[in-house]
């Protein structure tokens, strides 16, 4: 039996590692990829997939989002993948849905497969679009945080995309933002932004400084309680020790 299959994940070798663990696995041909939940919307009502790997954290519309768009004669079986195991993973589990929780191993992923594939066989009692569908309407969307930030340049206006902001800080009445090379300066204040801002993405680790957590490439702390943050072009960056804990609470790790 072949089980059409769509991916669906923000990230490329996310999809990819989906699409090559499949690959080993003949009764799953990939019928196409979506990197964000617009896309994916389109792609399920159109090609009416039988099964969709479906990543929970993307931006604009996330993977609650992408259930929650389309009609209930287009909902696929799902296995949700995700990142952050959350009361969301724990409702999945007790409804009986299954996810794969990044970074997750292939014993696991084949564990998946199997679980679908005994749904398709009709050995599986329960309904599991009905669930999925239930699950959808049950769990509250999540805020909305800006994608894109306008800033003036040379009496014109910049439309930065958010996640390739390097960082941000206070200075007086205006807000200097870092992309790349380039700094912009935006009038505001940080914490009004802040709460614009993923705070899965964005940490604030000084009362003047936001910084993109997937351009920090190094911690350094110190004896002091703070620390200095290396960017991921070479620069450095200051974590007051107020702000070095709560980093270290939110990812669980010492710093």
């Amino acid at each position: 039996m072949k089980i059409r299959t769509l991916i669906v994940d923000d990230e490329l070798l996310g999809r990819r590692l989906i699409r090559r663990l499949l690959a080993s696995e003949g009764s799953f041909p990939v019928i196409g990829e979506c990197s964000d939940g617009n896309d994916a919307v389109e792609a399920i009502c159109a090609e009416r997939p039988d099964v969709v790997f479906l990543d929970i954290q993307m931006p604009e519309l996330d993977g609650f989002g992408v259930l929650q768009s389309l009609p209930k004669a287009a909902m696929p079986i799902v296995v949700f993948v995700t990142a952050h195991d959350t009361f969301a993973l724990k409702a999945f589990e007790a409804r009986g849905l299954d996810y794969l929780l990044k970074p997750f191993d292939e014993e696991r992923f084949y564990s998946a497969l199997e679980r679908v594939k005994a749904y398709f066989a009709g050995k599986q009692s329960s309904s599991v679009r009905r669930q999925i569908a239930e699950l959808a309407g049950d769990v509250p969307p999540r805020a909305k945080f800006i994608s894109r930030l306008m800033v003036k340049k040379d009496g014109g206006i910049v439309i930065l995309k958010v996640p390739e902001i390097d960082s941000i800080g206070s200075v007086g009445n205006y807000l200097k933002v870092k992309v790349g090379n380039a700094s912009y300066l935006l009038r505001g204040r940080i914490g009004e932004l802040e709460k614009k801002l993923d705070p899965e993405t964005f940490f604030r680790v000084h009362r003047s400084t936001i910084v993109n957590l997937d351009r920090v490439r190094e911690f350094k702390p110190s004896f002091q309680g703070d620390a200095t943050i290396v960017m991921s072009d070479g620069g450095r960056l200051s974590a007051s020790r107020e702000y070095r804990k709560k980093l270290q609470r939110s990812l669980g790790s010492a710093l």
